[in-house]
């Protein structure tokens, strides 16, 4: 048995994308301080993945996964923390939590598990669902056009933005290696097909191509890759890191606040 391993029983349906972001995330961590790491996660199919990995972590409320990894964040900031979310956790529900952690560039990883709709419930469609989106409570198609979250974190001032795909596990372990690596706000959305209720498969497997990460910090260069994508039913979709900056964290800033010292000092002084 695998020392990250637990002993609750999977209920992910046969094939779904998740076990590709459990494998990934497993491989990521196997040389990380496992008694560092802490992870946190919302309500829906993404949610699970905490209950499979022997780690710490938190259940939070539906759309709440990403203010309480910021709390645990600033109340011990030598953890890692790692926010799992859902499309409609954290798109919908927990959409303001989402872009004010951007803003304030709180030192979190942040893995959405983007399937495009709700899959807990059977289908229901999210705010990255597809224009026309038939599901169970929009039979007749969602009169909506969807989000595209890594514009809106983007827009939103995030210092690491990233996209992978749950199908291509080597490339997500890697991205994930440098999301948790990186000193502030990150966040990977993970694309990955729900088997049960909106298969798109093989449309990924099809469609998804890995960028060459130059020019990390030109915002213009990385707003023309994220918009690569419309989230609709054709184009193809690129992976990998399209923006990275390197920028004072929200838990230094606000130590630093507090006292004029380094934070070294405002550390020792905590402790």
């Amino acid at each position: 048995m695998n020392k990250l391993d637990t002993n609750y029983k999977n209920t992910w349906c046969p094939f779904c994308g998740n076990f590709g972001i459990l494998v990934a995330f497993k491989r990521a961590i196997e040389n990380e301080d496992l008694n560092k790491i802490v992870l946190t996660s919302g309500i829906g199919c993404h949610a699970k993945i905490v209950d499979y990995l022997n780690l710490s972590s938190f259940y939070s409320l539906h759309g709440r996964s990403i203010p309480a990894a910021e709390g645990i964040k600033l109340a011990n900031p030598e953890l890692k923390v790692v926010a799992f979310t859902g499309d409609g956790d954290s798109l919908n529900e927990g959409i303001s939590h989402l872009i004010h952690a951007a803003k304030r560039n709180t030192d979190i990883t942040v893995i959405l598990h983007n399937n495009r709709l709700f899959a807990l419930t059977t289908g229901q469609f999210t705010a990255a669902s597809e224009d026309n989106f038939k599901g169970r409570s929009t039979p007749m198609g969602a009169p909506e056009s969807p989000i595209n979250p890594l514009e809106l974190m983007l827009a939103s001032n995030a210092t690491f933005i990233a996209r992978s795909y749950s199908g291509n596990i080597k490339h997500l372990e890697e991205t994930i290696k440098k999301a948790m690596d990186h000193k502030g706000f990150s966040i990977i959305e993970v694309i990955e097909p729900c088997v049960s209720f909106f298969n798109v498969t093989d449309f990924y497997n099809k469609n998804t191509y890995t960028i060459e990460e130059n020019n990390l910090t030109e915002r213009e260069e990385a707003l023309k890759k994220i918009r690569e994508w419309n989230y609709e039913g054709e184009g193809k979709i690129p992976l990998g890191v399209f923006y990275k900056i390197d920028k004072a964290p929200y838990f230094e800033r606000v130590l630093i606040a507090k006292k004029e010292e380094t934070v070294e000092e405002v550390l020792e002084d905590l402790i």
